[in-house]
């Protein structure tokens, strides 16, 4: 008869207080990588970019009205593909077309906008820290010890 020996790991037995090991798997791609001997080539996703910028009040407010009527229209928008789609409609102009639809913009102050609602505090001046002189007093003279004379 042929004994098996058990390990360790095989005698613990599961208890309640020990988790149960979870292995996480990503899920393989959904696009499939064709040979390009098939004529079909690999499209690189566009790198996107952050930025941001400052808008009159008016401009901003149009791009909510341009997003509600694409919505009205059956098409849902961002403000973002507004503006981009805008990009291409000035890039498709000609050379006179465009500078003239970029000189009816008016130049703005750039950087963040101050808070309208608040009032800028006056800053307090930094004043000069003078120490006060100290006056001048007279050093108490010591009288010379007074001996009675015989």
């Amino acid at each position: 008869m042929t004994t098996i020996e058990k390990t360790p790991a095989a005698t613990t037995p599961k208890t309640a207080s020990q988790p149960a090991l979870k292995t996480k798997t990503k899920a393989a791609p959904t696009a499939s990588v064709q040979p390009a001997s098939q004529g079909v080539v690999k499209v690189k996703k566009t790198k996107l970019v952050r930025d941001s910028f400052t808008i009159p009040k008016d401009e901003f407010e149009a791009l909510g009205t341009i997003k509600h009527r694409a919505q009205a229209a059956g098409l849902s928008i961002k403000k973002s593909e507004v503006l981009r789609a805008g990009l291409r409609l000035l890039s498709g102009l000609n050379d006179k077309a465009l500078l003239t639809a970029l000189k009816a913009v008016p130049t703005i102050k750039t950087g963040r906008p101050k808070n309208e609602d608040t009032v800028e505090a006056p800053k307090p001046v930094a004043k000069a820290k003078v120490k006060p002189k100290a006056a001048k007093t007279a050093k108490p003279v010591k009288a010379a010890p007074v001996t009675a004379q015989p």
